[in-house]
């Protein structure tokens, strides 16, 4: 549920109430550089920190965190730190569903964690949706989605791609589905915002004409 929180720095700005963010990165060390920052801030603050990453990246994200000075062991100790690859969150059976991944996320979120934490900052790769047009669409109708979601929460979701893994055009859906966003390391506005009642209705009649070319072809 909504509440009067103060707000949570994050890339040069501050993030006010509507905190679902896509953060799109050039690399690693641009990503980390970014994010680690707000990431250590949250551990200072007792917020829950929900971390997924790529299978082969976790140890990697480990020693980043670690070298910022985050006790990462004494925080999964008192279940501050959860720590996820994308494979068994996102892609569970092989495949992605969105309806599982609403309630994934629904149940991730502060209100629901019984007040043992104030917030949830959540961080999650998302390269994992580049390996398949499916995953990709998929994800871009969940991303404008999972907004419902988070209109009644005040978690703070950051969302990072790097931008090498995914072509312009789904660049620009991507973006259009997060009212907030990361471009050259500074937090702002985003411009290309659309309303899932408005996005949904038009990316799915797209998709729809396009399946039908390739029927026809």
């Amino acid at each position: 549920m909504k509440t009067s929180v103060p707000p949570i720095s994050l890339a040069g700005s501050e993030l006010g109430e509507v905190r679902h963010v896509c953060a799109l990165f050039n690399s690693d060390d641009e990503e980390y550089r970014v994010l680690l920052p707000f990431i250590k801030d949250g551990f200072e603050r007792g917020d829950k920190a929900i971390h997924v990453v790529n299978p082969d990246e976790r140890a990697g994200h480990l020693r980043r965190l670690s070298a910022a000075g985050i006790d990462t062991a004494a925080a999964q100790h008192r279940r501050q730190f959860d720590l996820r690859t994308s494979t068994e969150t996102y892609l569970r059976d092989g495949r992605f569903d969105q309806d599982r991944m609403l309630d994934v996320f629904e149940q991730a979120a502060s209100g629901n964690a019984k007040g043992e934490f104030p917030l949830s900052r959540i961080v999650c790769r998302m390269d994992w949706a580049a390996e398949g047009r499916t995953h990709l669409d998929n994800l871009i109708e969940f991303e404008s989605r999972v907004n419902e979601v988070w209109r009644h929460h005040d978690d703070a979701v950051i969302c990072t791609y790097h931008l090498a893994q995914f072509s312009g055009d789904a660049v620009i859906d991507i973006m259009r589905t997060h009212p907030v966003v990361i471009i050259g390391g500074i937090l702002q506005q985003n411009p290309f915002f659309v309303p899932p009642e408005r996005f949904l209705p038009e990316f799915r009649a797209r998709k729809g004409r396009q399946t039908v070319r390739r029927v026809t072809v």
